[in-house]
């Protein structure tokens, strides 16, 4: 009994270093003739790990991006962003926010353009007693019961902004024909 399970872990073990070898990268086939010197100029140089973590400093992560609240000037929630949407070159054009509705249900989209958009950093700032919202705002206030102790303002994440805001009312928005994906 114990060498039937001997071999079938020895016959498992080959099967998946096969699949290990097979995924493998091989080296590319070096051509016969050298590039000419135009080409060996253009060629990019190749990026060392020091490259890599610079480069991308002060950039946000779009997967953060999606779900970001988003409020107007007088901080009323109007809703969240849905999505962004990018030409080929991979330039974000438009942001798509999804206005009113329950979890996703009855949801009104639209489409707006990012510069009209602003990001912000700093959490919504909320005037009044008790840390309560300012009139129509959405965000709870403190759920502390004796109101003495204040929470320590947090840091702002490097790689996502706080919430977005965008100089409209949910009327306004909600009138706005809906965005609709298509396909072509």
């Amino acid at each position: 009994m114990l060498a039937k399970y001997t071999i079938a872990g020895l016959a498992g073990s080959a099967l998946l270093a096969t699949v290990a070898f097979a995924q493998s990268p091989t080296a590319p086939a070096e051509s016969k003739a050298p590039a000419p010197a135009a080409e060996m100029s253009k060629a990019p140089a190749p990026a060392t790990a020091s490259d890599m973590s610079s480069s991308f400093q002060g950039t946000w992560r779009a997967s953060k991006m999606v779900g970001l609240s988003v409020y107007n000037d007088k901080n009323e929630s109007l809703g969240s962003i849905n999505d962004l949407l990018t030409d080929k070159s991979g330039d974000i054009k438009a942001v798509v926010i999804g206005v009113g509705g329950f979890l996703g249900v009855g949801e009104h989209l639209v489409a707006v353009p990012l510069d009209k958009v602003k990001f912000v950093m700093e959490p919504v700032a909320y005037t009044g007693a008790a840390n309560t919202p300012a009139s129509g705002g959405a965000r709870p206030g403190s759920t502390t019961t004796t109101g003495a102790a204040t929470a320590p303002a947090a840091k702002p994440n490097p790689w996502y902004p706080d919430h977005a805001v965008l100089s409209a009312t949910k009327d306004e928005l909600k009138a706005m024909s809906e965005f609709k994906y298509t396909t072509n």
